[in-house]
């Protein structure tokens, strides 16, 4: 059984469940026994899971309960990870991304949908994210950005994403962090690379992000 802590509640996992976090949601996870626990997971980048949906303009299938248990979702995910050393071919790979958003499809109830203007914007302030998140990116550029106002593209960012612009901006620089620490930056030139104030800022956002400080998860790269 696995435990763990997910939108301000603690929840339960038994042997069999599958568990859906969804992007950039800050969660940890521990043994719920004595006796352990073994688990395989799997990164899916959202915009994989849209392409794959049946209505090409709904938003990212939202489950608001995370523990599922369903057999056919359970059958493509287990068929997926049973060889985690070589990546599936095209065919393969567009089966198991259309039986998993249809799984995702089937608990997440009603789904609002978003124009195709609102979506190229949101993918531009995506990309810009991604391109500057060492940068100190304001409202206002993502305004001019997107021809949307900030409170709209904040709505619809979410609708298309899962998550915020400011969220998705923080886990870009996290990534870009752990990239230049795993390369042998130190910690500190790392965090303040990436686009953190600090080393003290960078790593509470790294704690409350992966349940661990950057040092701890150093230690266990090197391993």
């Amino acid at each position: 059984m696995q435990a763990f802590s997910y939108r301000g509640e603690t929840r339960f996992s038994l042997p069999g469940n599958i568990i859906v976090l969804h992007p950039d949601e800050v969660h940890d996870g521990a043994a719920g026994t004595d006796d352990g626990l073994r688990y395989r997971m799997m990164y899916i980048p959202p915009e994989l899971i849209r392409d794959a949906c049946d209505e090409p303009s709904a938003t990212l299938p939202f489950v608001s309960t995370p523990v599922l248990s369903d057999s056919r979702l359970a059958r493509a995910l287990a068929e997926a990870l049973a060889d985690l050393d070589h990546a599936p071919d095209g065919l393969a790979l567009s089966d198991l991304l259309t039986r998993i958003a249809d799984g995702l499809g089937r608990h997440a109830g009603s789904r609002q949908t978003v124009s195709a203007k609102s979506e190229r914007a949101v993918a531009r302030a995506c990309a810009y994210l991604r391109e500057n998140c060492a940068e100190q990116v304001s409202s206002e550029e993502l305004e001019t950005l997107t021809d949307l106002n900030r409170y709209s593209l904040a709505r619809q960012f979410r609708l298309v994403t899962g998550t915020s612009p400011h969220r998705y901006l923080t886990m870009r620089r996290l990534e870009r962090a752990k990239g230049m620490m795993s390369s042998g930056m130190p910690i500190a030139e790392a965090a303040y690379d990436a686009g953190f104030a600090d080393q003290s800022h960078f790593t509470r956002h790294f704690k409350n992000c992966y349940g661990m400080t950057p040092g701890h998860w150093l230690t266990l790269l090197r391993a």
